[in-house]
């Protein structure tokens, strides 16, 4: 088999095993935001939770992931609120006190050129630095399934909500 072939191989086989790990690394602490999360809030993040676990691809970019988990919990578009507008570029970017576990959020994903991102907060890792832990979709054309990671969250420019 030619290297560049393993070589492929290897990292998409890392690569999972990579987003499974993130997921067996933060279980307790997702565990304990769902316990605590509202109503609403809980039943987005067991279904988004699960699609992790069922390593679920959808069609298209980051939010119609996240549309997908929303809807499929109970809350289609008519069952969400806009807690927080912004504009990527200019802001008024979001406070942390508004930042609720379950929470849509949209923000400058720093960790990857700048652009935006959207995913589904978690937690605070670290308050005080902003840092979050995140469902986060690559999308992009990529199969690849959602994984948990912790971003840099202090500019968040829109915030929806199941209610």
């Amino acid at each position: 088999m030619p290297k560049f072939i393993l070589s492929m191989i290897l990292l998409l086989t890392l690569s999972a095993s990579a987003r499974q790990n993130s997921y067996i690394k933060y279980q307790q602490f997702i565990l304990h935001a769902e316990a605590k999360a509202t109503t609403p809030a809980r039943k987005v993040m067991q279904t988004i939770r699960h699609m992790v676990e069922q390593k679920v691809i959808i069609r298209g970019a980051c939010w119609d992931y996240l549309d997908v988990a929303f809807t499929q919990a109970g809350y289609p578009r008519g069952k969400r609120s806009i807690v927080h507008k912004g504009r990527k570029k200019s802001g008024p970017y979001s406070s942390a006190t508004k930042i609720r576990p379950g929470d849509w959020l949209y923000y400058i994903n720093h960790s990857y050129h700048n652009i935006e991102h959207s995913g589904l907060f978690i937690g605070w890792t670290n308050y005080k630095k902003r840092q979050g832990l995140i469902v986060s979709y690559a999308g992009e054309g990529r199969a690849e399934p959602a994984r948990y990671k912790v971003y840099d969250l202090s500019h968040v420019y829109h915030i929806m909500r199941a209610n």
